[in-house]
């Protein structure tokens, strides 16, 4: 299923485990509980380091062409194909991107962006 944008924030840790206990207590409460799916950084640094401005052109190159493969993206990118691996695999763990294997046996995958835009909210 396609979404149509990721949400990404930067909160600490006590908001976070505030907002855990209020859904928990809604659930005891018996009310019905609006499921999110966020990615949350303790820190505008910790952002920083997870989502770098190479990492942002990644995903909008992923978005726009659509290529076949990892070795595909290092040649649109004009990036050796080590930095690119590594790249994926952060933004797979992040859930920003999905990876379709190609056949049973091969590493060859193809990245999938399913989303158009990524909604950034910073706690102050």
């Amino acid at each position: 299923m396609k979404r149509k944008s990721v949400k990404i924030g930067v909160r600490s840790v006590k908001g976070v485990l505030n907002d855990f206990v209020k859904t928990g207590n809604m659930i005891e409460a018996g009310k019905q509980v609006k499921g999110e799916k966020a990615i949350y950084f303790e820190s505008i640094k910790g952002f920083r380091k997870a989502l770098t401005p190479m990492r942002l052109s990644l995903l909008h190159l992923i978005k726009e062409k659509q290529p076949e493969s990892i070795q595909c993206i290092a040649r649109l990118a004009k990036r050796d194909i080590k930095s690119i691996t590594v790249d994926i695999t952060i933004l797979e763990s992040l859930n920003l991107i999905d990876l379709e294997r190609k056949k049973v046996g091969r590493k060859e995958v193809t990245p999938r962006v399913e989303y158009d835009t990524i909604e950034l909210s910073i706690a102050v």
